[in-house]
């Protein structure tokens, strides 16, 4: 038995969930009938855990298990289930100020970490609709909006600091999900380790040159330091469009077990990283000239709509409700010159927010071309040369951000130097 775990703790089978849920106060309600007219079906797709739709007379549930290891690779790697908690409490803690933009959650099992939670359907991964070509009108700005709210609401500028620091001492416990973070984001690309995974022989002068890069490797420890010490808000920790569930009209941030307090610019960075590699990988999986145009111009227009979004919902929130954190106080900005100091002082977060957030999206997107824990984006590109052009002008576009922020000033600079690093080539010396 792992240590964190209650010795009443079990692996729930398929076969054993009716009975189970059937158990649970209130969850017989939600799903109507008895256990004897209810489906289950494994829906495992990620690393981590044990997820389960049941279907059901009312329409259902998704029912999610954090195991004592990692899924992928079973009891040799082990894993702390405790992360459950720190996904239902985000959950929960954000479900007043996100509401229909994430899941309902129904009932929480501490003993065995389960979450049992509202099932969408008939939601895809947001990811996999853009490997398709699929166009979801309101993901990218739904999206923008959830993080806006979520941290907005749950930073030192909406909360007195005893109840912020309250939340970042229960979040801080989550420290088995940070050091995934810190090694596999942080520190692991940059160094041999036994984990790490690129497009061979293709990739080599590329993995080979951030290992030795100093400027890379100076700009990365920079936020690393900040992503472990900026305690801004409470962040979801692997926001990325995987993700993200999605149809036409609806959008739905999932799987926040990586919560913790961080810099705002993180969340965003890792949607903004994924939105990047999309572009990228794009010419991987369309080969007609102009729906390889449209499509990439869609996903341009999209990134500017996700930082607009968080930008101006944040900015909304915090010019509309009364500082009731201890960050800027009322007091100090009353009559018109206090409101045109903290309209600066506002501009400045929201700069300083941008930068975190392209500096962040550069090193995600370094940590799953040369790191752990690949992308489908690229992954689905059968032909090793054309993936690794592709990645190559991903991991370029990355390098100039962490060496040469200055001519990343906003969203508009970001999106204009896309397409000029799609041919930069398997020799990132050329570069320099």
């Amino acid at each position: 038995m792992h240590n964190d775990l209650n010795s009443a703790y079990r692996v729930l089978s398929a076969s054993e969930l009716p009975d189970y849920l059937d158990s649970l106060p209130g969850v017989r309600e939600v799903l109507g009938g008895t256990p004897s007219d209810w489906r289950v079906r494994d829906v495992a797709d990620g690393n981590l855990n044990a997820v389960f739709l049941v279907d059901s007379p009312a329409g259902g549930l998704c029912v999610k298990q954090a195991l004592p290891w990692v899924r992928v690779h079973g009891e040799s790697w082990p894993l702390t289930a405790e992360r459950a908690l720190f996904e239902y409490s985000y959950m929960a803690r954000l479900e007043p100020f996100v509401g229909c933009l994430a899941p309902k959650a129904y009932h929480f099992d501490p003993i065995n970490y389960v979450i049992v939670m509202e099932k969408l359907e008939p939601h895809i991964i947001l990811r996999k609709g853009l490997i398709a070509g699929q166009r979801f009108p309101l993901a990218a700005r739904d999206t923008g909006a959830y993080i806006a709210a979520g941290a907005f609401h749950t930073s030192d500028l909406a909360l007195p600091f005893e109840r912020k620091f309250n939340d970042v001492a229960l979040f801080a416990r989550n420290q088995a999900l940070l050091r995934i973070t810190v090694d596999l984001v942080f520190t692991d690309p940059y160094v041999e380790v036994w984990r790490n995974r690129w497009t061979t022989p293709h990739l080599d002068q590329w993995t080979q040159f951030l290992r030795s890069d100093f400027a890379v490797k100076s700009a990365v420890a920079d936020h690393r330091r900040n992503y472990l010490s900026n305690t801004q808000a409470l962040i979801h920790g692997d926001l990325h469009t995987g993700s993200v569930m999605v149809t036409e009209d609806d959008t739905r941030v999932i799987d926040g077990e990586f919560a913790s307090y961080g810099p705002i610019g993180f969340d965003l960075g890792a949607f903004l990283a994924n939105m990047l590699v999309a572009w990228y990988a794009k010419a991987g999986h369309i080969s007609e000239a102009a729906a390889l145009h449209s499509y990439r111009q869609y996903l341009l227009d999209q990134i500017a709509v996700f930082w607009n979004a968080f930008h101006d919902r944040f900015l909304v929130l915090w010019e509309s409700h009364e500082l009731a954190g201890d960050a800027y106080p009322q007091s100090h900005f009353e009559g018109a010159p206090g409101a045109a100091r903290l309209r600066k002082i506002r501009a400045a977060y929201l700069d300083q927010v941008f930068k975190d957030t392209i500096a962040f999206a550069a090193i995600k997107i370094i940590r799953r071309i040369v790191g752990y824990a690949q992308l489908a984006d690229f992954e689905v590109i059968e032909d090793l040369a054309l993936r690794a052009h592709a990645q190559a002008g991903a991991l370029a576009l990355a390098y100039s951000i962490l060496t040469e922020p200055d001519r990343y000033t906003d969203i508009a600079a970001l999106i204009d130097a896309v397409s000029r690093f799609e041919h930069a080539g398997l020799n990132p010396h050329a570069l320099i």
